[in-house]
């Protein structure tokens, strides 16, 4: 099992940034990428990065290209996500998932983070 744990949501106003953290923790050698995805009120549980190990790749979101940036620390078993340029559209509980190969559909993740909520203002 991997037991995923994301930390860094919180409240900041549109065109601020946040930092968001994803520790992993238990058989992270099983792990080849981590994505975050997220989730707003009323609606599905969209794709926002993924990274990869082998093959090395950054995967984005349109909606995020240009202002978000995946990232990883092997030594750490952590994953970030650096979101610059925030929009009010994205407000959502942002969850860290992670597997064995990269996908963009949430299906195919196996290991998944409690969320973490990021809130901008207008």
């Amino acid at each position: 099992q991997v037991q995923l744990v994301e930390s860094g949501g919180g409240l900041v106003q549109a065109g601020g940034s946040l930092g968001l953290s994803c520790a992993a923790s238990g058989r992270t050698f099983s792990i080849n990428n981590m994505a975050w995805f997220r989730q707003a009120p009323g609606k599905e549980r969209e794709f926002v990065a993924a990274i990869s190990w082998s093959p090395f790749g950054k995967y984005y979101a349109d909606s995020v290209m240009g202002r978000f940036t995946i990232s990883r620390d092997n030594a750490k078993n952590t994953g970030y996500l650096q979101m610059n340029s925030l929009k009010p559209e994205d407000t959502a509980v942002y969850y860290c998932a992670a597997s064995g190969y990269s996908s963009r559909r949430s299906s195919d993740y196996r290991y998944w983070g409690q969320g973490t909520q990021v809130t901008v203002s207008s």
